[in-house]
Formats: C-alpha cells, structure tokens, sequence
C-alpha cells in the first residue's frame, strides 16, 4: 500500500472529524465550562473511539451491517437515545453555575472525561460506514496488518489532534467568559442541536 494512500485515508477522516457532530457540540461545551483537562480526556476518548471503529471496519462489520441491517438499525437506535440522554442532561443544568475550574481539581475526572468522549465516539455507528466506504476505495484486500495498525494509529492521533485544538481554543478565559455569559440559553442550544443530532442518528 502507498503513502500516498495512507495520506488520502488521513486527509479523508480529517474532514470527516472537522464537520460539526456530537462529539464537536460536547467538546466545546465542555471545554468552555469545565477548562482544558476535562475536554482533552474528551479528545482522547473520541480518537479511541474513532479508532475503535476503524477497526471494526477493517474487520468486516461494515460489511456485516450490510448483511445483518437489524444489528445496524439496533446500534443506531442505541447510539441516539444515549446522544438524547446527554442532551437532557445539558437542557437540566443549564442554569446551573459555571464550575469552579483548578488545574489541581478538574470538574471532571480525566479517566470519566475519555470514558464519556469514548462511549459518545461509539453512539454512532455510522464512523465504520464511512471508514468501510474508505477503506474500500483505498486500502487493498492484502493490506498486512503492519500497514493496517499504521491507519489506526493515524486514525487516533489525527481526531485527538483536531479535538485537542478545539479543547484549547473554547477553553481559553475570553471563550470561557464569553460561555459563562449566556450558559443557559447556550447550553438549551447546544442541548437542542445534540438532541437532533441524537435523533438523526437514531432515525437517519
């Protein structure tokens, strides 16, 4: 397989990571009400799970939901009520206080922020679609494992990258006060874009 190939596997998923989703409505909410450590074990968790389905893909599941639709219809269904549960939960503390951020005291955990970023990467099943579509189009069926361990590692570092730059920007003091400002009314926004997002992944 070439580099080139590789490159075009690379610049694919990054266009795919920088479109607006559900992982990107959760990173910049979070890094600007909770600061940098928590929305960058978010970004973390989000290039496992972008990896993870990677994998999935090289290992046939794309092909599978193709064969099994139901498997694919139940993990769509799955993914978009987890996706609405979160959006509650941004509509039902939307007015509460902007959390005390201490480098020292994270609001939230590091392991709990990559657990969350993960289960969120996950909701979605439609990442091993696109990677399958991909990796069809670009990576040969005699791909050694060599080859295809360097795609996932590309895969990993390339979304946590994007996330981590998103994590710095919204968690910077003028994003960050400009956020705790309007936290309500912004929090039902992107409560509202999660919950429909929730839906289209679900109904979609």
């Amino acid at each position: 397989m070439s580099i080139a190939a590789i490159i075009g596997v690379a610049i694919a998923h990054l266009l795919a990571a920088i479109s607006p989703g559900p992982s990107f409505v959760l990173s910049i909410r979070t890094a600007a009400s909770e600061g940098f450590r928590p929305a960058a074990g978010l970004a973390m968790g989000f290039g496992l799970g972008a990896m993870i389905w990677a994998f999935a893909a090289l290992a046939g599941l794309a092909l599978l939901f193709e064969i099994v639709p139901p498997l694919f219809l139940v993990l769509k269904i799955g993914g978009g009520l987890f996706l609405l549960w979160l959006a509650y939960k941004m509509w039902a503390h939307a007015d509460d206080p902007m959390p005390t951020v201490a480098p020292d005291a994270p609001p939230r955990g590091l392991i709990s922020a990559i657990r969350l970023g993960t289960l969120t990467q996950l909701a979605n099943p439609k990442p091993a679609i696109f990677f399958g579509a991909v990796f069809v189009g670009l990576v040969p069926p005699e791909a050694s494992w060599t080859v295809k361990s360097l795609i996932l590692f590309n895969i990993l570092w390339v979304e946590t990258l994007w996330y981590l730059v998103t994590a710095r920007a919204f968690s910077l003091p003028k994003p960050r006060a400009a956020y705790g400002a309007a936290k309500g009314w912004l929090d039902r926004g992107m409560g509202t874009i999660l919950g429909g997002l929730g839906l289209k992944v679900a109904l979609g």
